[in-house]
């Protein structure tokens, strides 16, 4: 971000928002295994295709998506495979969070178990 001009900054801003929903980053989660159709992803998220085809809609305008026409369907993939390298470097991030929060939830109720015993 270094050095980056306001109207960068706010194109990445941008990006991540549209990063910034669950539905959005199932989307990406499924289109990972192949390219699908908005009816397809519509079912694996249990959604209306109308729902599917804004998100993707917005997933499309920043770059993370691309769609072809064959037919009367209308295929996705993605077109910027990075997004899953900045979305397993945040979630890893997650899941040690989680981690370290059972670690010491699990230190915390052994601890309250021995001071209950002594008592």
């Amino acid at each position: 971000m270094k050095n980056l001009p306001p109207e960068a900054l706010q194109q990445v801003a941008a990006y991540f928002q549209a990063l910034a929903e669950p539905t959005r980053l199932r989307i990406l989660n499924f289109l990972r295994q192949g390219e699908h159709n908005v009816g397809e992803l519509a079912q694996l998220c249990g959604y209306t295709a109308a729902n599917i085809s804004r998100h993707l809609s917005l997933l499309s305008q920043h770059g993370l998506v691309a769609r072809e026409s064959r037919g009367t369907s209308v295929y996705y993939r993605i077109s910027d495979p990075s997004v899953y390298a900045l979305c397993d470097l945040v979630c890893d991030n997650i899941a040690r969070q989680f981690e370290r929060a059972a670690q010491s939830q699990q230190a915390l109720f052994s601890r309250a178990a021995v001071v209950s015993d002594a008592a």
